[in-house]
């Protein structure tokens, strides 16, 4: 009983030191690609973002220089632009600290 109980040990220890020599480094690697990966999305999202703000301050502006032609709904044109720039500056500013966050995150 002995001997059998002794050899089940000895299998099992060398199938468990078997195991410790794979390289434990093999998904950090991985981890690293999808963290660059997730990174640019977010930094891509954000110049994106960044974009569309550029476009509705020209459009504040158009409807702040051009308020004959709008007439009584160019205020309420203004505010809705300012709201959008506001929200999208929001936006950008999350979008950038979570790319800043993965990239902290990186091994």
């Amino acid at each position: 009983m002995t001997l059998k109980s002794l050899i089940l040990l000895v299998l099992a220890e060398s199938l468990l030191s078997a195991c410790s020599f794979m390289e434990p480094h093999a998904m950090d690697t991985d981890l690293t690609i999808q963290h660059e990966a997730l990174a640019k999305h977010f930094q891509d999202e954000a110049n994106e973002l960044q974009t569309k703000i550029e476009e509705h301050k020209e459009y504040l502006s158009q409807f702040e220089s051009q308020r004959y032609v709008y007439g009584r709904h160019a205020n309420d044109l203004k505010a809705h632009s300012q709201e959008v720039i506001d929200l999208y500056q929001q936006a950008v500013t999350a979008n950038r600290d979570m790319a800043e966050m993965v990239r902290g995150t990186e091994h």
